[in-house]
Parts: structure tokens; sequence; C-alpha cells
């Protein structure tokens, strides 16, 4: 699995780790932010401090993603489309030491990105084998690292996708923190009437991302031949 110095990545690759099973964690760095990198370093090293069965690579994609730039057409290069760019090549690279280590690709999605607002990249982070903790909100995965004596700098560190080679937060991106489309996703099941303003605007916000990202979240469809057409 990648290993990103976030409460996500860390959690996962702990709990991974506890199995006894060989588990392989990478650190893909792509002009990334210092403390990013720093964050990940770190708990990649406490994590092998603590588990014999832990390897790790840290393979630099820096050079890889410029080449991608050099060849795209600028045209198409706005700042999402290369943000998704990283997270595919890094997907890639997953798959790559998976296939030869005859491995599977552990996720790090929690529920509320996987699930909620589809915060993800489609076949870049998306893409997967098992997905240990996206049945867990993201406050339960802080809570979780906690009891697992998860380093307090990640535990403590703004939630980041970390695809923009700068600091900007999932937050800054979303429009709503954590807690907030917790709130939201809990609403689809169990309604409140009597709202506040910025209540509401989370609904809007977490109604937003929900629709457009259905097609992640959803099954891809399959055209259905009619009977009459096949022979």
């Amino acid at each position: 699995m990648g290993v990103s110095g976030g409460i996500d990545s860390a959690v996962t690759s702990t709990l991974c780790a506890q199995t006894g099973k060989k588990v392989i964690v990478i650190n893909m760095p792509i002009n990334q932010e210092p403390t990013q990198y720093a964050l990940a370093t770190n708990h990649i090293k406490w994590l092998q401090e603590k588990f014999t069965n832990v390897e790790s690579y840290e393979i630099n994609l820096s050079s890889l993603f410029k080449s991608l730039e050099e060849t795209l057409p600028t045209d198409i290069q706005d700042n999402l489309t290369m943000a998704n760019s990283r997270s595919r090549l890094r997907m890639i690279t997953l798959y790559a030491i998976a296939t030869n280590k005859h491995l599977l690709v552990a996720g790090t999605g929690n529920k509320v990105e996987d699930f909620g607002v589809g915060f993800y990249t489609k076949y870049g982070d998306g893409g997967v084998d098992i997905s240990p903790i996206a049945d867990l909100t993201k406050t339960q995965v802080w809570d979780l690292g906690k009891s697992l004596s998860i380093l307090p700098e990640v535990i403590k560190a703004a939630p980041t996708d970390g695809l923009w080679g700068d600091e900007r937060t999932d937050e800054d991106q979303i429009g709503a923190s954590y807690p907030e489309l917790e709130w939201a996703m809990e609403q689809e099941n169990n309604p409140q009437k009597n709202i506040t303003a910025r209540q509401e605007e989370v609904l809007l916000i977490f109604q937003k991302f929900n629709t457009a990202n259905k097609h992640k979240m959803e099954s891809i469809p399959v055209a259905k031949i009619p009977k009459e057409l096949l022979i």
C-alpha cells in the first residue's frame, strides 16, 4: 500500500502489519510538500520498528510525472487532470510491485471518501483489491489511530490528498470538514428537521459531491443487448 503521511494510510498499514502477513509499504513522492514527505517517512520508520513483517520502498515518481507533463498536450494539463494523473501513476507503481510479489493492493479510503463524497481518483487511489477501513468514518479512523498509538504528528496532520504539490487540505477542496460530512451522510437515514444555515450549506456540499461522483461509487454501466439482436 502507499503511505502518504496521513491518518488513513497510517491506520491501514498498521492494521495490515498486525495480521503478521507480509506487508510492503511504499512512499511515492511526486514533487511532494516537505511536511507530507516527512510524515510518510516517519510513519514507515515507526512501523518497521514495531513489526518485522513490514518491508518498504521509496520510489520517487517526480521524474516520471515530469515526463508525462512533457508528453501530454499542454492544452489538457489543467490542475485537476494532472492531480489525478499523479494518483494514477502511484496506482501503476503499487500494482507493479504487487504483481511481482504476488500480493494484494490495500486501499486507504474511509467511508466518507469512498461512499459519501467520492473523494478519490477513479483508477488511481480508487484502484485497490481490499479496503480495510472503508466502513469507518474519518472520526473513527482518528480514534483507531490513537488506540494504535500512531505517531501524534500523523494524527494531528490536516487531511490532504497530497496531489497538488502544495499544502491545500481536503477541507479546502471540499468546503466542509470530515465531521461535518459525516453528519451530512447520516442525514440520509436520520434526517433532522431543524438545522442551521451552516448545516444546510454542508448538506448541499455533500449532495453536490455525492451526485457528481456517483460514477466512481457505483458499478460500471453495462450495455444490455436486446435478445432480438443476438444471433
